[in-house]
C-alpha cells in the first residue's frame, strides 16, 4: 500500500505542477503574442532568440535574428543565409516546466529543491542555445540532413540531458531515497 501511495502522490504533485506552470506560461503566451495583423513572438522567445544571436557572434559567426512577417517566428540568419527559425517551442521554456515538475514531484528540502530547479533551469537554457547555434550550423553546412538533425538528433540532446538531471536529482537529492533509507534502518 505504501507503494502505491508513493506513486499516487508522485503523479498527483507533477500532474498539478505540471498543468499549473502550463497555464500559467499559455496564459503569458496568449497576452504576450501577436498572430493577426502583425507577427509578434513573445518576448522570451525573443530574448532566446536574441541570446543565441549574442552567443553565435561571440563564438565567430556572423549571424542575426530578426522576426518574420509571414508566422510566430524568429528568422535566424547565419552567414548572410536564412538557415532556421526560432518559434516558442525552441526557447526551451516548455522543458523547463516538465523538469521542474518532475522535481517538484520527487521533492526533497526546499533549499535542494530550489536550488536544483534553478541550476537544471539554466543548463537546460543555456544547452538549448547551444543546440540552436549547433542546429543552425549543421543546417548551413548540410541542408539535406534538417529532418534527422531536427527530428532526432537534437531533441535527444535536450531530452537526455533532463533525463540525466531527473535521474542526477533522485538519486542524491529527492527524499525518495532517504525515505527508502529510512525504512531499512
Amino acid at each position: 500500500m505504501s507503494k502505491n501511495k508513493t506513486i499516487i502522490v508522485f503523479l498527483v504533485k507533477f500532474f498539478a505542477t505540471y498543468f499549473i506552470l502550463s497555464g500559467i506560461y499559455s496564459i503569458y503566451l496568449k497576452q504576450t503574442q501577436e498572430k493577426v495583423d502583425l507577427f509578434s513572438c513573445s518576448p522570451l522567445t525573443k530574448t532566446v532568440a536574441n541570446h543565441v544571436q549574442k552567443l553565435s557572434n561571440i563564438l565567430g559567426y556572423n549571424a542575426y535574428v530578426e522576426q518574420s512577417t509571414d508566422e510566430l517566428s524568429m528568422k535566424f540568419i547565419f552567414n548572410g543565409e536564412y538557415v532556421s527559425r526560432i518559434i516558442e517551442g525552441c526557447n526551451s521554456f516548455s522543458i523547463i516546466i516538465l523538469f521542474l515538475s518532475f522535481i517538484i514531484a520527487f521533492s526533497g528540502s526546499l533549499k535542494a529543491t530550489f536550488l536544483f530547479g534553478l541550476f537544471g533551469s539554466v543548463l537546460i537554457y543555456i544547452v538549448n542555445l547551444l543546440r540552436i547555434i549547433a542546429i543552425s550550423i549543421l543546417y548551413h553546412r548540410f541542408p539535406k540532413y534538417q529532418n534527422i538533425l531536427h527530428d532526432l538528433v537534437f531533441p535527444s540532446i535536450i531530452y537526455g540531458l533532463t533525463f540525466v538531471l531527473w535521474v542526477t536529482w533522485v538519486k542524491y537529492f529527492s527524499n525518495i531515497n532517504k525515505n527508502a533509507s529510512t525504512k531499512k534502518l
